[in-house]
């Protein structure tokens, strides 16, 4: 099969396109016929070796597939069956197979079916790879990790991004109000989407409009939930508008370092706590995968700007992530045999 891979972590010139064996479908697995898969920031520090992992040299690239089950053991668990459309995206680290190839095998428990309206050999196999682990992060750090309530009210740091807009969706549609930074451009497009404030994160008065819409949209009490997306972290201000009990998520930035207020933290009962989709469990991602298909049926999840690129252009689209001139989403799409 043709793979984008690599056989030494380092940079985007790190990456081989060629021909590698069809992986084996080991007991537990089915053997997947890949339609699309997602280049996501996180793919390039496990290439880079930022992000320690176990890997299997050759390491093929990609977390995120979508596509057919091609081959399936005596020892799969009923549900699925060959030519059934799926998805997964939790493959390319932790000594798992990548997805930018022809083939992958994917452990069952880490599969899941695609909505029966959608057609993973047809355009709606890019659109969803597109969605998939900005949605499956999103729906976690809200839910498993920020345990947001009804009722609530959360900043969305970065929402016209693709955790933060999946972000914005999932928290109004648990009953939450949210506050988002974008952009001025997407101001209107998060107010669209349900926020109850929108706010340019480049105004000089920033932090002066944060204060008035937490206090305006929480009526006085403060932030549940302090979710930045953008990596662009403002802890001080973060912890001074926490409610008490406010809980600020941190999933982003892997650079970033701030300076943190300890005395107003504790005296809140406040928490920062990380959390890298990278080590959610098994049943934290399947938690994840029935509200993700849950927002695909009814079509919530669009991503913008996608751009579709083959399997050998995955060094040109991990190069283009890291300098910071990717506005959108990167797929890749095996070319046809």
């Amino acid at each position: 099969m043709k793979a984008a891979y690599f056989t030494d972590t380092g940079g985007p010139d790190n990456i081989n396109y060629g021909e590698l064996p069809v992986p084996s479908r080991t007991p537990g697995t089915a053997l997947v016929r890949v339609a699309a898969s997602a280049v996501n920031n996180v793919d390039t520090f496990v290439r880079a070796g930022t992000y320690a992992t176990e890997l299997t040299h050759p390491q093929v690239l990609g977390r995120d597939v979508v596509g057919t089950v091609e081959q399936l053991g005596t020892d799969s668990p009923a549900g699925f069956h060959v030519g059934d459309t799926v998805w997964a995206n939790s493959m390319g680290f932790g000594g798992r197979p990548g997805t930018a190839a022809q083939f992958t095998a994917v452990p069952i428990d880490r599969l899941y079916h695609l909505p029966p309206e959608l057609n993973a050999d047809g355009g709606d196999a890019v659109a969803v790879a597109a969605v998939l682990h900005s949605a499956a992060t999103a729906n976690l750090a809200l839910h498993r990790h920020a345990q947001l309530q009804p009722g609530e009210t959360v900043f969305i740091g970065g929402a016209s991004g693709g955790v933060g807009t999946a972000a914005l969706v999932q928290a109004v549609r648990a009953g939450a109000r949210a506050i988002t930074s974008s952009s001025a451009a997407d101001v209107e497009r998060c107010l669209s989407l349900g926020a109850s404030a929108a706010l340019d994160y480049r105004s000089e008065g920033f932090a002066e409009e944060l204060r008035q819409a937490v206090r305006t949209v929480s009526d006085g009490r403060g932030l549940d939930v302090h979710l930045e997306t953008s990596g662009r972290h403002r802890l001080s201000l973060a912890v001074e508008l926490l409610a008490l009990r406010g809980r600020i998520i941190v999933l982003s930035g892997m650079a970033a370092t701030d300076s943190v207020p300890l005395g107003r933290l504790y005296t809140k009962d406040g928490s920062i706590r990380g959390f890298a989709i990278s080590n959610a469990t098994v049943a934290d991602l399947a938690a994840a995968a029935e509200a993700v298909n849950e927002l695909l049926r009814d079509g919530s999840l669009r991503a913008r700007n996608v751009t579709v690129l083959p399997l050998s252009g995955a060094a040109d689209a991990h190069a283009a992530l890291e300098a910071g001139t990717v506005h959108g989403k990167i797929v890749l799409v095996p070319q046809k045999d």
